[in-house]
């Protein structure tokens, strides 16, 4: 059966032959298929693929250059989310779309509230539902908490309790499961198919293959903004899929080989961190050259970590020695800059990139000064550097000038990556480098960071995904509950070594 015959069947929504360019360039190049009413469909690709393009284009962020949408058999125009969301099509965005000054329950209603015949709003009857909504997610937050105390992982449920409050007849999941634990993954894909037994029908966009053959019933694979097939999961494999989403590499071979011990110069010395009620006697060192790793659980003090090291986060007490220097006061980033560290937030969104820079603005936003020309900016040694890093990492942009905003998820990252490269630290710190990345894209950044590592820059990869710290990572601290709970070498570096650390069966503060 063809996409366009097949987009036809019984179908809630039909995408009929859609196109969209950007200045000359086409993302999306004359896609068709359907989505059948009460299916979960896995929607997949590269980074730079089209999947997010054509997201906007279902929810009305953008209009199509070419090409209908059909909702419930209806040829439909969409110029907005509010008319998605009158048709029933909702989403759950990739990147949090949260006020950070709202309480919980404001955000999970915003846009949808509930008002009293009077008028005022019923905070109450929201503040009831929500929780309700919060409980069905297992997820204990409070709905009076304000969003901007939450951890990643928490504003994601609030996103995902944000779209099903809608109950919509079609819900779009844009990745929403990369800040997730196992538990809570698990929780998400039971609601999922709780949902599609009410005859939900919703579409799930994620890099993480094994999720898509989970919980999905079919799966439509995108590549350069090209319709590749659409088949039924049971029908094809991981491997198949990943060979029709990239059409190349050997998926064996992600991980470059792990470089030997080839220096014992420490060059990062932490020891005793402690916050109130985050951190406990953290303590650890970096040596030269090395790619060393932190796993642990969500909530583990990983990333917290990183933030007082970076000096985000004020340490109640503790010591930081850095190569060269002894023992550093480091208050805010800038000290840490201009130590020679530097640090790839886990939270892209909040923390990393500014949506509405373009991507010179963007990657040279630390290192301003020295593009500085007698006071004034040179435009043209910005647009030179940005060339660099654009071959260096393959970020697929239509052109330097277009704002981040309409980049993938995946191209704003690597963008956020040569930010940080562009400050030429010795230090290098990645919070999940990976988080919404696919396959390809994965394994470029993981030969990056090994030739950072043969160049002498020490990098630190803090990560939820354990083939990344194991097949990456020459030494691992595992966390557990503010503390480092081991470090782990060589052959110890496993899935059960890091799980029994992490759950508290083995190791104790070192």
């Amino acid at each position: 059966m063809t996409a366009t015959q097949d987009s036809t069947a019984d179908s809630i929504l039909s995408i009929e032959g859609i196109t969209k360019e950007f200045d000359g360039v086409k993302v999306l190049d004359n896609v068709s298929f359907g989505i059948r009413r009460g299916e979960i469909m896995g929607l997949i690709g590269e980074n730079g693929a089209g999947k997010s393009t054509l997201i906007k284009i279902i929810t009305g962020i953008y209009p199509p250059s070419a090409g209908s949408l059909y909702f419930n058999g209806k040829q439909v125009y969409i110029p907005d989310y509010i008319t998605a969301k009158g048709l029933g099509i909702s989403m759950v965005p990739q990147e949090f779309n949260l006020i950070n000054t709202l309480a919980v329950y404001e955000n999970i209603f915003l846009g949808n509230e509930i008002r009293r015949t009077s008028g005022l709003l019923d905070k109450p009857k929201m503040r009831e539902l929500a929780t309700e909504q919060l409980k069905a997610l297992k997820m204990p937050v409070g709905v009076n908490e304000l969003v901007s105390r939450l951890s990643v992982a928490e504003k994601q449920m609030v996103e995902i309790s944000k779209a099903l409050m809608l109950h919509s007849k079609l819900l779009i999941m844009d990745e929403p499961t990369t800040t997730l634990t196992g538990r809570e993954v698990d929780t998400l894909f039971g609601l999922m198919r709780d949902l599609k037994s009410h005859g939900v029908t919703m579409v799930f966009v994620s890099h993480k293959l094994g999720e898509i053959k989970a919980v999905c019933d079919r799966v439509t694979v995108l590549r350069d903004g090209k319709l590749i097939s659409v088949d039924k999961i049971s029908e094809v494999d991981e491997e198949d899929i990943a060979r029709k989403m990239i059409g190349r590499m050997d998926f064996h071979q992600i991980f470059p080989p792990k470089m030997p011990r080839r220096s014992d110069t420490v060059v990062l010395d932490v020891q005793d961190l402690s916050i109130k009620n985050l951190l406990k006697q953290v303590s650890f060192s970096l040596r030269k050259g090395e790619i060393l790793g932190f796993a642990g659980l969500v909530g583990s003090g990983r990333t917290e970590t990183a933030e007082a090291v970076m000096g985000l986060r004020a340490p109640d007490s503790g010591t930081i020695s850095i190569a060269g220097l002894g023992r550093v006061q480091i208050r805010q980033p800038a000290d840490a800059v201009n130590r020679s560290l530097a640090y790839l937030s886990e939270d892209r969104q909040g923390k990393g990139i500014v949506q509405g820079f373009n991507l010179p603005q963007n990657i040279t936003l630390i290192s301003l000064k020295r593009y500085c020309r007698n006071l004034f900016i040179s435009k043209q040694a910005e647009e030179k550097k940005t060339a660099e890093y654009i071959r260096t990492f393959r970020i697929a942009a239509a052109s330097q000038k277009m704002p981040l905003r309409y980049l993938s998820g995946g191209n704003q990252q690597k963008v956020y990556l040569s930010r940080w490269l562009d400050t030429k630290p010795s230090i290098l710190i990645l919070d999940e480098p990976t988080r919404g990345i696919d396959v390809n894209a994965k394994q470029e950044i993981y030969e990056f960071i090994h030739q950072l590592a043969e160049q002498g820059i020490s990098c630190i990869v803090i990560s939820s995904e354990m083939a990344e710290i194991i097949g990456l990572c020459s030494r691992v601290y595992v966390m557990r509950e503010g503390r480092i709970a081991g470090c782990l070498e060589g052959p110890h570096i496993n899935e059960e070594e890091i799980m029994f650390h992490a759950t508290g069966i083995k190791g104790s503060q070192i």
